[in-house]
């Protein structure tokens, strides 16, 4: 009797194991492979299209219920919700800094004395400075990539802002910018943009988000699918965060019929909002 009980565990014992291994191969066949994008002329995997990202980080980088615009335009200017696109849904202020983004956002539209002689608004995005990076990437505007092998250029439509992501040993930035200066290389599948030589003239979002001119940003960019592309930012800046941080979000490529990038050259929109008041007579 116990030598057909020890038989029967032993058969069961077996089957288990039988059982694991085929569902263990099952697992790995159909574990996805990833996603291998077209390749460019020296085999690097081709980014080049009309992209848009679909999230309301222009708004707020965080996670944010829907807010009211001026009272005057009813619903017209109103900010939609979102779900934010900061991993981890923080942002790392030191707190003196803090109470500088909430001053921001308070202060977005009011107009603030420049050098003791300009009045102009708190947001840059007002004034249609260029956007910075990583913002010019989320704003609610397709925009382009343009790939060749050793350089990759990408151009936004607002503010007719663009850069170039240099492949060749192009050193440190000779001046400060708004979009900084990108150095790239490949890791397999991913393109990584090491972008430095920022200004501090421009914010993350309508929000107040904010960061110094020694903002480190690192940029990577993989194509999950031929209409996708996994774009993440790592945020270094120790004058105003405590420590790196990481926002992330796909990008889609625009297929309408017709598509083609367009330009949103902003400057005549802002011209009375920013040089209105010098008017010697009120323009009516």
């Amino acid at each position: 009797m116990a030598h057909r009980f020890g038989s029967t565990i032993g058969v069961g014992a077996a089957v288990i194991v039988v059982v694991v291994i085929l569902v263990s191969h099952q697992s790995v066949a159909q574990a996805p492979a990833q996603y291998r994008a077209p390749r460019t002329t020296d085999g690097k995997p081709n980014l080049s299209g009309i992209w848009q990202a679909l999230n309301e980080g222009n708004w707020d980088i965080q996670a944010h219920a829907a807010q009211p615009g001026p009272s005057e335009y009813g619903a017209l200017f109103a900010e939609p919700a979102g779900v934010g696109i900061v991993e981890g849904n923080e942002i790392p202020y030191r707190p003196e800094m803090l109470a500088k983004k909430k001053f921001n956002f308070d202060n977005r539209l009011v107009r603030q004395m420049i050098d003791s002689v300009r009045l102009e608004p708190l947001d840059p995005e007002a004034k249609c400075y260029m956007p910075g990076v990583p913002r010019a990437n989320y704003m609610p505007f397709p925009f382009q990539i343009i790939q060749s092998t050793s350089k990759i250029l990408i151009a936004y439509p607002f503010a007719s802002a663009s850069r170039l992501i240099h492949f060749d040993n192009v050193g440190e930035s000779p001046v400060d910018s708004y979009m900084g200066w990108s150095r790239g290389k490949w890791e397999g599948e991913t393109l990584v943009v090491d972008v430095t030589g920022f200004n501090d003239k421009t914010w993350f979002d309508r929000a107040g988000n904010f960061h110094s001119d020694e903002l480190h940003v690192v940029e990577r960019l993989t194509a999950a699918s031929p209409d996708i592309i996994n774009y993440e930012a790592t945020i270094q800046d120790p004058k105003v965060f405590t420590r790196p941080w990481k926002m992330s979000f796909p990008l889609y490529r625009r297929k309408d019929k017709g598509i083609q990038f367009l330009e949103f050259k902003c400057v005549p929109f802002s011209e009375e909002l920013v040089y209105g008041h010098l008017r010697k007579q009120p323009n009516k």
